[in-house]
């Protein structure tokens, strides 16, 4: 089952592509032995619209542009479902047994999501209450997929 995160915004070369980059490489050689590969990152650009709600129709429209139609979509909001990694891991778990060819994970930009992530959606799930810079966000949802895989594989990298 393939893996992809997309997200709104561009990572800057520094420290956090640095780990964001080092998380999906984990999860993409862990990945291999358990049938969750490849694990893929994309970046789209902000909207230049000058309203929220052209910006995150705009958003919206490139997110899901880069998702194949096939794919199950997972839309990262803080309302959404607040899952331990063990849940997490089921979850994926369940997604690959159960024959889906591809998940995406989609983060919106600072104003959200759009409403048509929303409606294609097939899970909304939370990171936590708290607002999270969208580049770190980025590094939770890699480091949570890579924990996810390590929890299936028995490895002891999770050890709650």
């Amino acid at each position: 089952m393939r893996l992809l995160i997309a997200a709104v915004g561009k990572l800057k070369q520094g420290p956090e592509r640095e780990l964001y980059v080092h998380y999906l490489a984990r999860a993409e050689a862990l990945g291999r032995k358990l049938g969750l590969t490849p694990v893929l990152g994309i970046e789209v650009s902000e909207s230049k619209a000058s309203g929220p709600g052209q910006r995150v129709s705009a958003e919206a429209e490139a997110l899901l542009g880069k998702v194949p139609p096939s794919h199950k979509v997972i839309c990262l909001d803080r309302e959404g479902d607040k899952l331990s990694s063990e849940a997490f891991a089921a979850a994926l778990a369940k997604l690959r047994d159960g024959g889906a060819p591809g998940v995406a994970f989609l983060i919106g930009g600072p104003d959200g999501h759009g409403r048509e992530v929303v409606e294609r959606s097939d899970r909304t799930l939370s990171l936590g209450p708290m607002t999270l810079p969208h580049g770190l966000a980025r590094i939770v949802v890699a480091e949570q997929i890579y924990r996810a895989m390590t929890i299936l594989a028995g490895h002891p990298y999770h050890r709650a």
